[in-house]
């Protein structure tokens, strides 16, 4: 499968990227591809060394020439969002990727494909490797647990770089120049409840929604996408009680950067509401199918009868459950008043889990605004405090703004208007980049954020342009000998 991979343009590019998607890196576990790149530098005989938390920064001198221009850090992120359809049968800790080529694009078979941000570290590989790419003085920093906390990030010690320019390689539109991005914070919910035995005039129902077309929390919320967790609630949610039925289970979503494409409760319900209760998920499941037709086509809500599980939530804490995550705000809060269709402040409620007398909810809040960024962190768990339970806000890490004046866009905003007789998007992004971390560690790095085209990332329809890999690499290859002098 990789072969075909391997053969695409620029095939430096395409073939690091097949050799880094043949190793196993979610995040969090990453022990085989910070191994795997130790091996690679190793191979180039190339310096290198790895901090305590598990970045790795490689150290090449100027091409002949070329030393006396500013050195430049290329940076892109080792880990992986690892989500896959549920009938796909895979194993990211031991598997390797399944990539194809499907007519323009690259593509996984059932998994998420990588390319968030393995294309960019595949580019920093390939100048690395080469023998005649004209570049300054470079460092690779490779970091760690960037899709699942931003943990190398967030503990990069002062002093471990030593680059002035610093090359985020981890854009999705090979027309855009990012100069900022959003900060975010996780928030998680704990809550015990009461469970009692159900009896034999009960009859349960698996209610599942799945077919949601999910994607990045961040670059994809603005499209409105359905949230599974959001949609299954409102099938559920009795507030009149008028069906007296109650939950032995509620699973949904996964990774807090995912927008949840699935979730499955099982209802149990008195055995004479039983017709009712089928008719009205009916009405209600073609009404949802409506409603989200054109942001969601392929959505699908299914009612099975199940066999009767031995317990169920007692009705008091039932209530108060689907109450508290009715009012937990999911999607967007506040658009941008000063950027137009940038997204200032959103939630995805990312996961719930409930099953035995334990429920747990996470919820990733991001903003440009700091102050909107705590409000919404304090507006999720306000719900679920008043149930008793217990609410953490951890992870926080802040946004990122370059000044629009500063030399390096200015060239970069030249050299792109040069090679493609267009103007850049030059905006700031709704997704977390490491820039404003990095840049908190490092406060005179200037930071420029890049690279190709990749679409529907975090989710098993990831996809990255071919064409748009080449563009990208030619641009990036013409930034580095224009890398102004020291």
């Amino acid at each position: 499968m990789s072969e075909e991979i391997r053969k695409l343009e620029p095939q430096s590019v395409w073939g690091h990227f097949a050799d880094l998607n043949s190793v196993p890196r979610p995040s969090k576990k990453e022990e085989k591809v910070q191994a795997f790149m130790i091996d690679f530098a190793k191979s180039q005989g190339l310096e290198w060394k790895q901090d305590e938390i598990g970045n790795i920064l490689v150290s090449k001198p100027a091409s002949p020439g070329m030393e006396d221009r500013r050195k430049v850090v290329l940076q892109a992120h080792l880990d992986m969002v690892c989500q896959k359809n549920k009938d796909t049968d895979f194993d990211f800790e031991t598997q390797g990727i399944n990539m194809y080529v499907d007519g323009d694009w690259v593509k996984a078979k059932g998994t998420t494909l990588g390319a968030d941000n393995g294309i960019g570290v595949a580019s920093a590989m390939a100048v690395f490797s080469s023998k005649d790419i004209v570049h300054p003085p470079i460092e690779a920093l490779f970091t760690t647990d960037e899709e699942a906390g931003m943990t190398g990030a967030h503990h990069l010690q002062p002093g471990f770089l030593s680059g002035d320019i610093l090359m985020n390689l981890d854009t999705e539109d090979d027309d855009e120049l990012s100069i900022g991005c959003a900060g975010g914070i996780d928030t998680d919910v704990s809550w015990s409840y009461e469970e009692e035995a159900t009896n034999t005039e009960e009859l349960a129902f698996s209610v599942k929604v799945s077919g949601l077309f999910g994607g990045h929390s961040g670059m994809d919320i603005i499209y409105g996408r359905g949230n599974a967790n959001k949609i299954l609630n409102r099938m559920i949610y009795d507030p009149s009680e008028s069906f007296g039925w109650s939950i032995s289970n509620f699973e949904g979503g996964g990774l807090r950067n995912a927008i949840p494409r699935e979730a499955e409760a099982v209802v149990i319900l008195p055995a004479n509401k039983a017709d009712e209760a089928e008719e009205y998920w009916q009405e209600l499941g073609q009404a949802l199918v409506k409603e989200f037709a054109t942001t969601d086509p392929n959505i699908v809500i299914k009612v099975d009868k199940v066999e009767l599980p031995k317990s169920k939530m007692i009705n008091n804490d039932f209530q108060a459950f689907t109450a508290a995550l009715q009012c937990t705000h999911d999607g967007i809060r506040r658009m941008s008043p000063d950027v137009e269709d940038l997204v200032e402040t959103s939630n995805n409620v990312a996961h719930v889990s409930l099953a035995e007398g334990k429920m747990s909810l996470k919820a990733l809040q991001r903003s440009d605004r700091e102050s909107a960024k705590f409000d919404m962190a304090d507006s999720i768990g306000a719900p679920w405090r008043l149930l008793g339970a217990e609410v953490e806000h951890s992870g926080s890490y802040p946004g990122w703004k370059l000044d629009p004046n500063a030399p390096m866009l200015g060239m970069m905003k030249e050299l792109y208007e040069e090679l493609f007789k267009e103007e850049p998007r030059v905006l700031a992004c709704h997704a977390g980049l490491e820039c404003g971390l990095l840049g908190q560690h490092y406060p005179e790095l200037e930071m420029i954020s890049f690279g190709p085209t990749i679409k529907n990332p975090h989710s098993p329809d990831e996809k990255v342009n071919i064409a748009s890999v080449g563009k990208f690499w030619g641009y990036f290859l013409e930034a580095l000998k224009r890398v102004p002098k020291s």
